[in-house]
C-alpha cells in the first residue's frame, strides 16, 4: 500500500542510509506516532478523543480490539461524609500541636479527623471504563494451505496516528489485498467512527461487538425499511446506596456498508460479509446530572438518532472533524533540531533516546501533550482526571479520581501557554460545583465559626470536598487554594474582566476559610494552618522513630496562602471592592511565616526543621514557590533560589514519572535547561522492561506516562516543562529563552502565550535569539528580559523602529497590534 506515510518513511530510509538529514520537514515526524506491529499491551494503544468520547484501537488484524469511554462515566453518588466528631477533637489535636506532639496529634485524627461512612448509603466510587468492541476478521485465501496453522503472512504493516488530525490508522497487507481503517472520534458531531476499506470487492468480512466486563446488557433495535438496525449495550453501576440505581450508560452502534451483505443480532453482534468499504459509528451517553442531558427515554432515542444523522454523513464528517480539531492544535508550532532518528517507530525511537540525543523527541513530546488535553476534555465536559479520558477497566488506579495536591493542577499547566484557553471551562465549572460541599466541609470539620469553603487532597464527580480517609495524607486541606490559583492564572493570559468577576466569589470564599481558621502557633506567633501536611511526606520528631505527617503551617501551605491572599487583594483592587476586606489580608499577611533555609542549606519543608522519612521522597511540595507559583526565582530572590537547588539535588532525578515531570519545571524555573533536559531524558525512560515485561516509571510505548501504571498528569507536567525552557512570563516580564538546552540549539516556535495577552512566536539559532514577533490581544505595555547573549534589540511597531540596550524592553502595544524584535 502506497501511502503518503509510506513515501515519506521511504524517502527518509534512502537518505538515513546515505548519512544525511531528511530532505522533507523534519516537524512531519513530529506530529504523529506510529508502529510497525500491533499492540501488545493497552498503553500501546493509540488514544482519540473528542472530549467526551474516547477510544484506543490496537490494531489487530485477525481481531481489533478497541477501549472505549465516556468522561462522565463513574459509579458512587453524591453523599454525606460529615462527621461532627472532627470539629469537637479540633481544639486538642491543635494543642497537641502546639506542645510539640505530632505523633499524638495525628493519632487522634485517626479516630477523630476523618470522613464518615455515609449513613443514608452511597459510595465515593469511581471512574470506569465504558465498553469493550472487538471486530473478528475474515480473510479470503488465493492459495492453498497445507494446515490451518499456515496462514497467509502479513506484510507492509503500518498503524499510526496523525496529530495534526486527530486519526488514527492501521493498513496492511494480506494474500495480494490492501486493508487500511480509520477511526476518530469526531469532535463537532459527537460520534466515534471506525472506516474500514479492502482494496478488492468482497475482500471485508468482519464482525463486531460490544460488552462489558460488569453491568452490561447487549440488545438490538431492528430497522425501520431499508435502515439497519441498531446495537445496543446498556447498564447501571452502583451507587452504594441499597435501593439507589447508580449512573446510567447506552452505547449505540450501526453499521453502514458499500457491498456485502449485513446481520445484526444480540448475539453475534453487526456482522458484515464479503462487502469492500464500511463504517461503524457509535454514540454514547450517559445519565450525569452535570452533563445537562435528560437520560430519559427520548435521551436514549437521541443517541440513535445521532448515529442516524452521523451515518448520512459519514464521508463528509471525517473532514469537518480535522477541521474542527485543527482550531486548536495549529495555535502552536514547535521545531527543534532533527537527528536520523526522529524517522524511527515510535517505540524505538524511546529506546534510542536513552543511548544518544534527539532533540526532535521533545518536540512530539510537546505536540503529544497538547494533541491529548485537546482530546480529553471541551467546554460543557468535564476535566481530565488522573487517566485523562481513557482507561482500561472497572477499576481505574487510584478511583481514577482528582488529586488535588498536584495531579488535576498538573493536568493544566500547558494549558494557557499552548493556546487552549477555552479548555479551561471544564475546570472552572467543577470548581464552582464543588463551593456548596465545601462550605459544608468547612463548617461540619472545622467548626461553625469557619467560613468560606474547603477542599482537601482529593475530589470527584460527586462534589467530595472532605478530607481523605486517612490522616497523613487526607489532611491537606489547601486543595481548594491550589485550585484558585489557576482561574487566577486563567485571568493573567486572558484579563477578561467578565471572568475575574465570575471567579472573585470563589476565590474570596477560599481565603475566607483559612482567614477564619488559622491559628497562632506558640513559638513565634505566626499564623499558620493546623492540622495539616505537606502532602504525603512524613518526618520525625526529635528522637521518636515513628514518622508522622500532620502538622501545622508545612512550607507549602504558607506559598499557596501567600499566593491567594494576594490574588484577592489585587482582585479586589481591579474590581474596586472590599477594601475593608482586603485590608485584613494584607494584616493576615504580615503575620504569616517566612520561608526558612534548613542548616542543610535546602529550603526548609516543614516549620520545623524535621528530618525527612525519605529524602527522595516523590512529591517536592515546599518547592510550589518557585514553581507552579511565582515567589522564588534566581532574580528575585537568589538565596532561596539555591535553596531550591539543594533540595532538588538532595532529591534527586529519580521519582515516579508525575514527579520527574515537575522536575522538569523546577529547572527549568531555576534557568539551568541542560539539568531540565535531563530530567526530561528520565520521564521518557522506557516504563517495559524488555526483559520482564514489568512497569516502572517513565513513559510507555504510546508515550502514556508511567507513575507507574499510567497517569496523565506526567504527559501535562512533560508538556508543560518544555514550555517553561522556552518561554516565562510569571514575573512580570517575557522571559524568551530562559532554559535553553544546548543541544535545542536552533529553532522556533508560534503562537505560545504569556501573561498579559499576548502572542509569542520565536526564532533561535546557536543558543541565541534571532527574532521575535510579539502579537497583543489586548492592548498593554509588556516587558521583555533582554534575551541571553543578545547586546541590542531592535522593535518595530507600526513600521516605527527603535533601539534597544540594558535589561528590559518596554513595549506599548494597541489591541491586535503586532511588534517585530531584531536581536544582535
Amino acid at each position: 500500500m502506497k501511502t503518503l506515510f509510506a513515501f515519506f518513511l521511504l524517502l527518509v530510509t534512502c537518505n538515513s542510509v546515505m548519512g544525511t538529514i531528511p530532505a522533507i520537514p523534519a516537524d512531519v515526524y513530529n506530529h504523529q506516532l506510529y508502529y510497525t506491529a500491533p499492540a501488545t499491551i493497552w498503553e500501546e494503544t493509540l488514544p482519540l478523543g473528542n472530549g467526551r468520547l474516547g477510544m484506543m484501537p490496537d490494531g489487530g488484524v485477525d481481531r481489533e480490539h478497541i477501549v472505549l469511554n465516556e468522561i462522565s462515566l463513574w459509579s458512587g453518588m453524591e453523599a454525606d461524609y460529615g462527621n461532627p466528631d472532627a470539629s469537637r477533637s479540633l481544639p486538642a489535636i491543635q494543642q497537641l500541636l502546639f506542645e510539640g506532639k505530632n505523633k499524638e496529634a495525628q493519632e487522634l485524627m485517626y479516630s477523630s479527623f476523618v470522613p464518615k461512612k455515609p449513613e443514608s448509603g452511597g459510595t465515593y466510587g469511581n471512574y470506569q471504563m465504558l465498553a469493550d468492541l472487538n471486530i473478528d476478521f475474515s480473510f479470503p485465501h488465493r492459495r492453498k494451505t497445507t494446515s490451518e496453522n499456515d496462514a497467509a503472512p502479513v506484510t507492509d504493516y503500518r498503524r499510526w496516528l496523525d496529530l495534526r488530525d486527530a486519526v488514527a490508522y492501521t493498513s496492511f497487507t494480506k494474500e495480494g489485498i490492501d486493508y487500511q481503517r480509520e477511526y476518530f472520534t469526531s469532535r463537532d458531531k459527537d460520534v466515534m467512527i471506525i472506516h474500514l476499506t479492502a482494496s478488492r470487492r468482497r475482500a471485508l468480512s468482519f464482525s463486531a461487538q460490544l460488552s462489558r466486563p460488569k453491568q452490561g446488557v447487549v440488545s438490538m433495535l431492528p430497522g425501520i425499511g431499508k435502515e439497519e438496525g441498531t446495537l445496543l449495550l446498556e447498564g447501571t453501576l452502583d451507587s452504594g446506596k441499597p435501593g439507589r440505581e447508580g449512573m446510567k450508560y447506552r452505547v449505540a452502534m450501526r453499521l453502514i456498508s458499500k457491498g456485502g451483505k449485513q446481520n445484526i443480532s444480540a448475539e453475534r453482534g453487526i456482522t458484515l460479509t464479503q462487502g469492500r468499504e464500511a463504517w461503524l459509528v457509535l454514540s454514547a451517553t450517559t445519565s450525569y446530572a452535570a452533563s445537562g442531558t435528560d437520560f430519559s427515554g427520548n435521551r436514549y432515542k437521541e443517541v440513535c438518532d445521532s448515529l442516524l444523522n452521523a451515518a448520512t454523513q459519514h464521508v463528509q464528517i471525517k473532514e469537518s472533524h480535522i477541521a474542527s480539531h485543527r482550531t486548536f492544535y495549529d495555535r502552536v508550532s514547535l521545531t527543534l533540531p532533527s537527528t536520523e532518528d526522529d524517522v524511527l517507530p515510535t517505540n524505538e525511537r524511546i529506546t534510542r533516546f536513552t543511548e544518544r540525543e534527539s532533540p526532535a523527541l521533545a518536540a512530539l513530546y510537546y505536540n503529544y501533550g497538547r494533541y491529548l488535553f485537546i482530546s480529553s476534555t471541551r467546554p460543557g465536559s468535564l476535566p481530565p482526571n488522573l487517566q485523562g479520558l481513557w482507561a482500561n477497566g472497572v477499576e481505574t488506579p487510584w478511583n481514577g479520581d482528582y488529586h488535588t495536591n498536584i495531579n488535576i493542577q498538573m493536568n493544566h499547566w500547558p494549558l494557557e501557554q499552548a493556546g487552549l484557553s477555552e479548555l479551561y471551562q471544564p475546570l472552572t465549572a467543577l470548581i464552582e460545583r464543588l463551593i456548596p460541599s465545601g462550605e459544608e466541609t468547612a463548617r461540619t470539620f472545622y467548626g461553625t465559626h469557619a467560613q468560606g469553603w474547603v477542599l482537601h487532597m482529593m475530589t470527584n464527580i460527586w462534589n467530595y470536598t472532605a478530607p481523605g480517609e486517612h490522616p497523613s495524607w487526607g489532611a491537606t486541606n489547601t486543595g481548594g487554594a491550589w485550585l484558585c490559583a489557576h482561574l487566577w492564572e486563567h485571568y493573567q493570559y486572558t484579563q477578561d474582566i467578565e471572568f475575574l468577576k465570575r471567579i472573585y466569589p470563589v476565590l474570596k470564599g477560599a481565603s475566607e476559610f483559612f482567614y477564619s481558621t488559622m491559628v497562632r502557633e506558640p513559638k513565634h506567633g505566626w499564623l499558620v494552618t493546623a492540622p495539616t501536611s505537606s502532602p504525603e511526606n512524613a518526618f520525625f520528631v526529635g528522637n521518636d522513630p515513628t514518622p508522622v505527617s500532620v502538622c501545622m503551617g508545612p512550607t507549602m501551605d504558607v506559598q499557596l496562602l501567600t499566593e491567594l491572599y494576594t490574588n484577592v487583594i489585587e482582585a479586589t483592587s481591579i474590581l474596586e471592592c472590599d477594601a475593608d476586606y482586603a485590608a485584613k489580608l494584607r494584616e493576615a499577611l504580615d503575620k504569616f511565616p517566612p520561608m526558612q533555609i534548613s542548616k542543610g542549606g535546602y529550603l526548609q519543608e516543614w516549620l520545623e526543621d524535621y528530618k525527612e522519612q525519605d529524602v527522595h521522597h516523590r512529591h517536592v511540595s515546599h518547592l510550589y514557590g518557585l514553581h507552579p507559583g511565582n515567589l522564588i526565582s534566581p532574580d528575585a530572590t537568589p538565596e532561596l533560589a539555591n535553596a531550591c537547588r539543594e533540595t532538588l539535588n538532595r532529591r534527586g532525578d529519580g521519582g515516579t514519572g508525575w514527579s520527574r515531570a515537575w522536575k522538569v519545571n523546577f529547572w527549568a524555573r531555576l534557568g539551568d535547561g541542560d539539568r531540565a533536559w535531563t530530567l526530561f531524558k528520565s520521564l521518557l525512560y522506557p516504563a517495559v522492561d524488555p526483559q520482564t515485561k514489568r512497569y516502572g516509571s517513565g513513559t510507555f510505548p504510546n508515550l502514556f506516562c508511567s507513575h507507574p501504571p499510567f497517569q496523565i498528569d506526567g504527559n501535562y507536567g512533560g508538556t508543560a516543562g518544555i514550555g517553561e525552557m522556552l518561554l516565562q512570563s510569571h514575573e512580570g516580564f517575557i522571559h524568551l529563552l530562559p532554559a535553553l538546552p544546548k543541544s535545542w540549539h536552533t529553532g522556533n516556535f508560534h503562537g505560545m502565550k504569556a501573561r498579559g495577552g499576548i502572542s509569542v512566536d520565536l526564532e533561535w539559532k546557536d543558543g541565541k535569539a534571532v527574532k521575535a514577533i510579539l502579537t497583543a490581544t489586548i492592548p498593554g505595555i509588556f516587558h521583555v528580559k533582554m534575551p541571553e547573549g543578545v547586546i541590542r534589540a531592535k522593535a518595530i511597531i507600526d513600521g516605527q523602529s527603535n533601539n534597544y540596550t540594558g535589561k528590559t524592553i518596554s513595549l506599548s502595544l494597541p489591541e491586535k497590534g503586532e511588534c517585530v524584535l531584531s536581536f544582535e
